[in-house]
């Protein structure tokens, strides 16, 4: 299928291995999903259409140095680790960047609780969801899941997005709140935030190692480069 952007570009469409995502192959390849909310963009990003049936669709370019889901898959991440119509606890959703093409990836059977700390952060959030109605923002700091315990239910899913040196035990806390058993976890790891001395390899075993004490197994593990230096993501199922 070939698309066009506004500034006349063509791109080739053709389906990724995950479900709901997108490569647009161009001058460059990059990744795209199909826009839930077409005329709407969210953060400004690049905007490729087509007509399929008299209908114009609509893709949203997903930009791997802005989302570090992103910078995974292109990297060759083994499992995505949610589907359509997944229920996603998203920690540290911030503005929604990533947030909104996960929103695209589940659909409207799909929902997303996504958490944010940040004052700042959760406004533009807020107007995020305005537009996506299987996006639910929360205020909230992750440290207490018993917080928002009433608006969250058992969810397939965790991503945590978070630089924090807690960030293990923020994730292992919420997965025993409302990661149901056998779900799968998402988790972004940045080594500096934890141990700026210590070589980044012993960092993230320690980590490991941390997370199998709280019932999350990692399956996988992709360092980001050269999208992002300085992250480390780990997949994996909760068993407890």
């Amino acid at each position: 299928m070939e698309l066009y952007s506004k500034t006349n570009e063509t791109f080739l469409l053709e389906s990724h291995k995950f479900p709901g995502i997108f490569i647009a192959r161009g001058l460059e390849d990059c990744l795209a999903t199909l826009n839930k909310n077409p005329g709407i963009c969210m953060y400004a990003e690049k905007v490729i259409f087509t007509f399929f049936n008299n209908k114009k669709l609509e893709f949203r370019i997903w930009n791997p140095f802005r989302s570090k889901l992103s910078a995974a898959i292109l990297l060759g991440i083994n499992s995505l680790y949610f589907t359509k119509g997944s229920k996603i606890l998203y920690i540290g959703a911030s503005s929604g960047t990533t947030v909104s093409h996960c929103s695209d990836i589940i659909g409207h059977k799909g929902l997303i609780y996504a958490v944010e700390f940040s004052y700042n952060c959760i406004l533009q959030l807020l107007f995020t969801c305005t537009h996506r109605e299987n996006i639910i923002p929360i205020f909230g700091d992750a440290r207490c899941p018993y917080k928002y315990q009433i608006l969250v239910p058992l969810v397939d899913s965790i991503i945590t997005d978070i630089s924090q040196p807690d960030q293990t035990r923020i994730l292992g806390l919420n997965a025993l709140y409302y990661l149901k058993k056998k779900g799968y976890f998402l988790i972004s790891i940045k080594a500096t935030n934890i141990d700026s001395f210590s070589p980044e390899e012993s960092i993230v075993a320690k980590e490991k190692e941390k997370l199998c004490k709280l019932g999350l197994f990692p399956t996988e593990q992709i360092t980001l480069e050269p999208y992002d230096r300085s992250h480390v993501l780990l997949g994996g199922y909760f068993n407890l």
